[in-house]
């Protein structure tokens, strides 16, 4: 009797669980124990010196770019996803972009969502634009370029903040931080390619990898419909591996597949924020 007991109570805790882990506050709960694992992960290396988990062979750069065909000075852009810690470095190779490299990201601070206002320790998500203007080479994080945030979407929603950057050190109170060998080989893609005519390189910050699965799963999280508007952008880049043209109309990114001569959406609302550089 009483082990009956006990099993029905097991079922009863375990159904429990399943049931929490489908509504939005389970999926938060563990999409932050996800996020706390990696941190602490990747901060024991960095604190014990070893490189992190799927950080790239850095002492074979040349190797690396010149087995794709790629050289120092081609079109850069970036990717970064929050809830898997990593970022993608891409480079244009015959009119379209490859990827490069994925690193592991030591830190960054906040939850999966949007930054709102300054001080709130929130890392931002969508899409940037980056220009020598942004660059710091004498950062007191070793190397860094912000992301120049906030953007016209941002400022369309009365959100606030500074100095948001890509740095390295491994410490963050709403950047995004690398460790300093891997935050040197960044730095000399993006100055490559800036000092080459690049006039910008774009950056898209999601909150995880936007596939249907992921989204899905997060459904009934107040920011879903923000996200939905950020996949369009993740899926435009999947579709044509360019930077697509993103503009913002009546507070909500608005997408445009990027072709040869693209321009901005010309409605009188609507302002460039993130447009693909010619």
């Amino acid at each position: 009797m009483l082990r009956q007991a006990l099993a029905l109570l097991i079922i009863i805790g375990l159904s429990g669980a399943g049931y929490l882990l489908l509504t939005s506050d389970g999926r938060q709960l563990l999409d932050r124990a996800s996020i706390a694992y990696t941190r602490w992960q990747n901060h024991s290396y960095y604190q014990s010196g070893l490189p992190l988990p799927g950080t790239p062979d850095l002492a074979k750069f040349d190797d690396r770019l010149r087995a794709q065909g790629l050289a120092p000075g081609a079109p850069v852009f970036l990717r970064i996803f929050k809830l898997e810690s990593e970022l993608e470095i891409w480079m244009q190779k015959d009119g379209r972009y490859r990827l490069f490299a994925t690193y592991p990201i030591c830190l960054w601070s906040g939850r999966l969502g949007p930054k709102l206002a300054e001080g709130d320790r929130q890392a931002p998500e969508g899409f940037y634009a980056v220009t020598k203007d942004e660059l710091n080479p004498n950062s007191r994080w070793h190397r860094s370029f912000s992301l120049g945030f906030p953007n016209e979407f941002d400022r369309a929603l009365g959100r606030t903040g500074s100095f948001i950057m890509v740095h390295g050190g491994c410490q963050s109170i709403g950047c995004f931080a690398m460790t300093n060998t891997v935050v040197d080989e960044i730095w000399r893609l993006v100055t490559a390619a800036l000092d080459e005519g690049q006039p910008a390189f774009n950056v898209q910050v999601f909150p995880f990898r936007m596939t249907e699965k992921n989204l899905a799963a997060r459904k009934a999280d107040k920011w879903s419909g923000f996200w939905a508007d950020l996949k369009k952008g993740y899926d435009s880049f999947e579709r044509t591996k360019l930077p697509p043209v993103v503009s913002v109309c009546d507070g909500r990114y608005v997408i445009a597949d990027a072709a040869p001569g693209a321009a901005p959406p010309s409605t009188a609302e609507c302002a460039a924020t993130a447009s693909r550089e010619p």
